[in-house]
């Protein structure tokens, strides 16, 4: 894989809160590596990353501060040099210095991967898009979890809905990638 000059990589809430007992089926059992691949495969080419840790607002959120859940991950912390934007909605860029962050490293393309990719990595992706950034979805270094169909009748699996972000942010400025080997 070969990473452009000035693309930076953002990895989004890989935090210990989706691995917690009672939490609904995830979708990518291959979340893990591939998401530590691209990581340093960035590292390696000298390219700068730059973490996200979702905050909750919401006491009792597996998210919030107060709760274990809220740690990143181990292998997802961020190493001497890299950035962490701290955010509490879905987007990286809403009330965030996410933007000016990626301006100060002359960032020419946005790399993202993460949880969830049906909500904080499709809303980060779209944002960023609107504010100008190209936006590249690392799609199998991004996972989410089964979902409530909207009528209440049933189960959206993680492993169908895992896609779909991908698809709907391919048209008509953003880019999907997947990793090769």
């Amino acid at each position: 894989m070969t990473i452009p000059e000035g693309a930076v990589l953002v990895v989004i809430d890989m935090q210990r809160a989706i691995d917690l007992p009672g939490r609904p089926p995830r979708g990518n059992p291959k979340l893990d590596a591939n998401a530590t691949a691209v990581i340093a495969t960035f590292r390696r080419a000298g390219r700068s990353v730059i973490h996200v840790r979702h905050d909750s607002v919401e006491a009792g959120s597996w998210f919030h501060p107060d709760h274990p859940g809220n740690a990143l991950r181990p292998g997802f912390e961020p190493r001497p040099g890299e950035g962490l934007v701290v955010k509490s909605v879905n987007s990286a860029f809403i009330g965030t210095d996410l933007d000016l962050r990626l301006r100060r490293l002359g960032a020419t393309e946005v790399w993202c991967i993460g949880w969830a990719s049906d909500m904080c990595v499709s809303t980060t992706i779209r944002t960023g898009a609107n504010m100008g950034w190209p936006m590249v979805m690392v799609e199998d270094a991004c996972d989410c979890s089964d979902l409530p169909d909207a009528l209440g009748e049933g189960t959206i699996p993680a492993r169908d809905d895992a896609g779909h972000p991908g698809a709907s942010l391919t048209w008509p400025d953003r880019r999907r990638w997947r990793r090769r080997g």
